[in-house]
Order: C-alpha cells, then sequence, then structure tokens
C-alpha cells in the first residue's frame, strides 16, 4: 500500500512555458483591459501572457478542456467554462485576475459550456451551455449564487450558440444560435430573464457570433451563410443584411466592432476584414491560412491580435493592416518529441504532416518540414546531429537535413501498415523501426543509399516506441500488443519481454541502462 505522507512529499512538477495556441475554441483569445496580457485556453489550462516580452503564467483549476473564455470589462475577472463526459456537469471558473486565482466555481450546465459573457459593470455573468443542456443561466458574482435561468431557444428552433451582453445595461444581454436571435431582460426582483424574439422576415440563419454596437443601438450576427446581419436592439427588428455580392466563405466565424463604428470579420475560410458597418463594403482585407477564430482588440483599437485553426496568432496594426506572425505551434495532437543529442537547447515534435524544430530559451519555432497530406507517426536525431530521421504513415522512413529540412534519403516499403516507431543508433550508422503489423527492421545506412539487415517479428500489433541502448548492442520496443521486447542488435533475436495488460505507447532505459520504464493506456508509470 502507498504511503499517503509519502506521495505528499513527492514535489510537482511546475508547468514553465507552453508552446501553442488552441484555434479551435471560438474567441479563445482575449487582450486584457489593461493592455498588458493576452488571455488564452490551451488544453485545461487558462494561460496569461504578457505581450511585451512572452513571460507566461497559468491558471489551473479545470479538469477538462476549456471551451469558451471572457473578460470583464473592467478587466477584475476572467470567466472560462470546460467541456465535460456526457452526463457530468461542467464547470463555469470565474477567475480573480489580480490575484491569478479562483474567485468562485459554479456547476450547473450539463456536458459543455458554450458561451460566456460578463455584464459591463462585473455585476452579473451569464452561461450558456452546450446542445446537451441548451439552458441559459444569469449568475450573480457577488454572491458567487445562479439568479435565474431558462431554456435557451425555443422549441421550434435549433440550438443557441452563443451569448453577448449589453454595453450599458447590466439588465440586458443577447442570444442567438440556429434560427434563433433574443433579446433578454433580467427581471431582478422575480428573479426571470424574459426573452424577446428579433424579426429577420424571410432570412432563416444559423448565427455564429454576435456583437453590439457600443451604444447599444444594434446587433450585428455573424452567420454560417457568409453574410452579417444588422438588426436593432430596442425594436427587434433586421436593419439590413449584406455584403450582396461578395460573401465570407466558409461562414463568418467572429466579428469585432471597432471605436468608429466599422466592424472587424474573420471567416471560415481565413479571410480576415475591415468592413463598414453601414454597408458591409470591404475596407482593407487579408488572406490568413485556415480559419480565422479569434479577434482580440488591443486598447482602442490600434493594435489587435488574431487567432486561427492553424494555432497561429497574429498581430495587426490599424494603419498598416499586415500580418505579423507572433506565434505558432501544431493545431492537431503531438505523435513523437525527439530531444537533439548531446544538447538540451533543440527538441523537434511531430504532428500530422509536421515535424518542427524548436529552440527551448524562447520556445520559437526554428523550422518547419511539411509533407502533405501524410502522417508523421515518429522522429529521432542522428547522435552525430547532421539528419532528421522520420517515420511516416505511408510506408516510408524519411531523413531530412535539421538545418535547411532537405530531404536526403527516403526508404520506401519500409513497412507494410506504415511505419510508427523509429530511432538510431549513436554510431549513426543504422536505423531501427518499426511498423503497425508489429515487423521490427533494422536498415544499414551506407553513403549511396541503405540496405535492410533484419527482420524481427515477435509482436502482434503497432510498434509504438523503440529506443537504443548506448552500447548499440540492444534495444527495446513497446507495442499496442501490451508487450516490451528486448532485442539483441548483434544476433538480432529476443532476449526477454515483459507483459501487461496495458496497451504500450512509449518505453525508455533509465539512465543507468538496468531498469526499463514505460507508460500505457492504464495511466500507470
Amino acid at each position: 500500500m502507498t504511503n499517503t505522507s509519502e506521495t505528499q512529499a513527492v514535489p510537482q512538477l511546475e508547468l514553465e512555458s507552453v508552446i501553442g495556441f488552441s484555434g479551435h475554441v471560438i474567441s479563445g483569445l482575449r487582450v486584457h483591459p489593461d493592455r498588458e496580457y493576452l488571455i488564452y485556453p490551451l488544453g485545461s489550462a487558462v494561460i496569461l501572457k504578457r505581450i511585451k516580452d512572452g513571460k507566461q503564467e497559468f491558471l489551473h483549476g479545470h479538469t477538462n478542456n476549456v471551451s469558451c473564455i471572457s473578460v470583464s470589462k473592467g478587466g477584475v475577472y476572467i470567466a472560462s467554462g470546460q467541456v465535460n463526459f456526457m452526463g457530468f456537469k461542467a464547470t463555469v471558473i470565474i477567475w480573480d485576475y489580480a490575484k491569478r486565482t479562483i474567485y468562485a466555481q459554479v456547476l450547473l450546465h450539463q456536458a459543455k459550456v458554450e458561451a460566456l459573457a460578463f455584464s459591463p459593470n462585473d455585476k452579473y455573468l451569464v452561461s450558456l451551455g452546450g446542445q446537451d443542456d441548451g439552458s441559459i443561466i444569469v449568475w450573480n458574482i457577488e454572491t458567487k449564487k445562479a439568479v435565474c435561468g431558462s431554456p435557451a431557444s425555443a422549441h421550434s428552433a435549433g440550438h443557441c450558440l452563443t451569448v453577448q451582453y449589453s454595453n450599458t445595461n447590466d439588465n440586458i444581454f443577447v442570444s442567438a444560435g440556429s434560427g434563433t436571435l433574443r433579446v433578454w431582460e433580467l427581471d431582478l426582483p422575480n428573479r426571470k430573464i424574459r426573452p424577446t424574439e428579433c424579426q429577420t422576415g424571410k432570412l432563416k440563419r444559423i448565427v455564429k457570433c454576435i456583437e453590439i454596437s457600443e451604444d447599444d443601438k444594434f446587433i450585428f450576427c455573424g452567420t454560417t451563410s457568409g453574410d452579417i446581419m444588422k438588426v436593432n436592439l430596442k425594436t427587434g427588428l433586421l436593419s439590413e443584411c449584406g455584403p450582396a455580392k461578395m460573401k465570407y466563405s466558409l461562414g463568418v466565424n467572429v466579428l469585432r466592432v471597432l471605436k468608429s463604428g466599422d466592424l472587424l470579420v474573420g471567416s471560415g475560410s481565413g479571410t480576415f476584414t475591415l468592413c463598414s458597418s453601414t454597408n458591409f463594403k470591404t475596407l482593407k482585407k487579408v488572406e490568413l491560412d485556415k480559419a480565422v477564430t479569434s479577434i482580440a482588440i488591443r486598447g482602442e483599437g490600434q493594435q489587435f491580435f488574431v487567432g486561427t485553426s492553424a494555432a497561429q496568432m497574429f498581430r495587426f496594426s490599424y494603419d498598416e493592416f499586415k500580418a505579423e506572425l507572433i506565434s505558432t505551434g501544431h493545431n492537431s495532437a503531438v505523435k513523437d518529441v525527439a530531444i537533439c543529442f548531446g544538447t538540451s537547447e533543440l527538441f523537434g515534435t511531430c504532428s500530422e504532416e509536421d515535424i518542427r524544430l524548436w529552440h527551448i530559451d524562447k520556445p520559437k519555432e526554428l523550422l518547419r518540414i511539411t509533407v502533405p497530406n501524410m502522417t508523421c507517426n515518429s522522429l529521432d536525431f542522428m547522435a552525430d546531429g547532421h539528419s532528421i530521421i522520420s517515420a511516416w504513415n505511408d510506408g516510408k522512413i524519411r531523413v531530412f537535413a535539421p538545418e535547411s529540412g532537405r530531404l536526403m534519403l527516403t526508404i520506401d516499403n519500409a513497412h507494410r501498415m506504415g511505419v510508427t516507431a523509429i530511432a538510431g543508433t549513436k554510431d549513426c550508422k543504422r536505423i531501427v523501426s518499426g511498423g503497425g503489423s508489429g515487423q521490427v527492421r533494422v536498415w544499414e545506412l551506407q553513403p549511396p543509399g541503405h540496405r535492410l539487415l533484419e527482420t524481427m517479428k515477435e509482436h502482434k500489433a503497432t510498434v509504438t516506441c523503440i529506443k537504443i541502448k548506448s552500447d548499440d548492442k540492444e534495444c527495446v520496443t513497446a507495442s499496442s500488443d501490451g508487450a516490451c521486447i528486448i532485442w539483441d542488435l548483434v544476433r538480432f533475436a529476443s532476449i526477454q519481454m515483459v507483459i501487461a495488460s496495458t496497451m504500450f505507447r512509449t518505453v525508455c532505459y533509465h539512465p543507468e541502462e538496468y531498469q526499463l520504464i514505460t507508460s500505457g493506456t492504464d495511466r500507470k508509470p
């Protein structure tokens, strides 16, 4: 049995810095009103990144991925909502920005919190549940309790997707979604919220985002059809809709109203524009890689930050309207990490069609190697630092130059069901690779090319990881069949097998090489 006092004495690993940005959270990138920090979610953490020098701080408290975020107008609070498993409630956390601590934790929505918005004087927070929940709840920030709630949309309408608070009135907010656009009024004495349906006539739209003009006269709605509806907030009537001809491809994902009254618009195809709020005519335009998912205005709007689904962050100035890339990262699961031999400064990662090289001090991308429409499963640095070896799902081993990213060598048909794991020997003369069918192969690198030395087959499923002993005479392979095998690389035979009821994901030698450390799907090291 584990001694609890012993486990408590074990020091916890502290998160030092993070490379990446989750561009999949709509309006997930924010600028704090103090103009000093960018605020954005990444996994279950909320990151505060100082604009001046990139220094990061972390807000930990969520148990699953953060799905939405909002910053109060005065900057005192940050609110974040998360997703959870079906049947479980999803948490909303209100953070005290100055103390970097949890101010309140509230729990009512099922499975997912879709959107959050603070009232203009930081009195209330309105939260919207996801499609399994479908309710809107108003929270009193001072008492940390729910004031009231209501189903977000009428039975005849579709799911509600977003909420936005009035800029001047703590008792009025707007919700919108699939065939629904409502202005809500909070009746505090009776603890009720009362909706008024907006009339859009024959226009039937799915609204993805809403912005309210500074004077609270108009609601601007970005739709999946690629147009913007302008609705009078007082009367609930449609004022106009545009642009008439050039609609935004793949829909309008995000809108922001500038002090001038003009709109910043981000589309699903990566188009980012400044357009007039009267006739929606495009004034300035930039094409970005992948969908625009966030627009964050700094101060009066002379500068703004844009986030995309390609996990990229750009800085713009209002005058120049040119994209300056300030942050980049992988936009899907990272399959492998390799540290360059003899230095702890450089490391490489692979995800989908990308291999990227990073410098550890200023977490900065040094090189990106892309093989379109392929998936890189594993990578390793050769000990001499002259090449990066990589395993791909098309059954090929590709060797690249680390400075230029130039393709130096391809081994075709290395494994039948894709190459899934790879490692290089210290003498830089051999490569050991593993495949989807469980085979382990040893290749000899010769100046003109390569040759297959041996094929070893004992694993019954995908080889997930390979590590070679420092003397190059032995290696260990992990597999999702629940076995780790130690191989003799001189006789090409298995020496020992470790079996467990898990799908092994990774394995490595203890620094003194008399023990193995493994991890797998049973969440045990």
